[in-house]
């Protein structure tokens, strides 16, 4: 565990430049804090993007990686469910030309109900833990339970059932209920994570976390630096 947080903390140190954390850095912080993340690689030109993505299975998603473009699909940084290479390659090409292009992050397509897992750092209480129904409509809904941090797995269920859309993570219409001990130890894995870097960031944010009756995976991912 000593070592893993030690690779985490080479993370935070290596972005603090950016003032943020690349998706890929980031998802390899939330991998080394045992939570579950897709299968991804970052292709820097086009033709290892499609070597990567062959490695990976098609369909994929895709999203641009640079320093300069913190919201992805505000410039349509992101492409689900690429099938083949040649819409890879077209794709690859789209994105060399962002600002502050280094690459392209090829990963595998997830499915479950989206939920958004955050984190801040009040200056009175200390790390808030937020989990809600997540989404690009998150700010609409506004449908989150908050906690102080450290959140426990046993006051996970407790945060689900404060939600208004509870019912259906609980297998709504005859839809399979997502697997609640996955995001039990999935929020309880990321409060802990939350806690060893509160003095090193301002905000954590998971959005989507894809929840299913067999995963909860971090779907996209985005850490602020202080």
């Amino acid at each position: 565990m000593l070592k893993r947080m030690q690779e985490i903390h080479a993370v935070i140190e290596g972005s603090r430049a950016h003032g943020w954390v690349l998706e890929p850095d980031a998802k390899k912080v939330f991998s080394l804090a045992g939570l579950d993340v897709p299968r991804f690689a970052v292709g820097r030109t086009a033709e290892e993007s499609v070597r990567l993505a062959g490695d990976i299975g098609y369909p994929v998603v895709t999203k641009v990686v640079s320093p300069k473009v913190i919201h992805k699909s505000d410039v349509k940084g992101v492409v689900v469910g690429i099938a083949d290479d040649r819409c890879l390659v077209e794709t690859f090409r789209r994105f060399s030309v962002m600002d502050g292009f280094v690459g392209m992050l090829i990963e595998e397509m997830v499915a479950g109900i989206e939920l958004i897992a955050g984190a801040k750092v009040d200056f009175q209480f200390g790390p808030m833990v937020l989990l809600g129904m997540g989404g690009t409509g998150v700010e609409i809904y506004k449908d989150v339970s908050l906690r102080m941090a450290p959140v426990t797995e046993a006051e996970v269920p407790g945060m689900v059932a404060d939600l208004r859309a509870h019912r259906l993570l609980t297998g709504y219409r005859g839809a399979d209920p997502i697997d609640m001990a996955r995001l039990a130890s999935s929020m309880a894995a990321f409060s802990n994570l939350v806690v060893e870097l509160e003095t090193e960031i301002e905000s954590i944010d998971i959005n989507p976390l894809l929840c299913s009756a067999q995963r909860c995976v971090v779907a996209d991912a985005r850490i602020m630096l202080k």
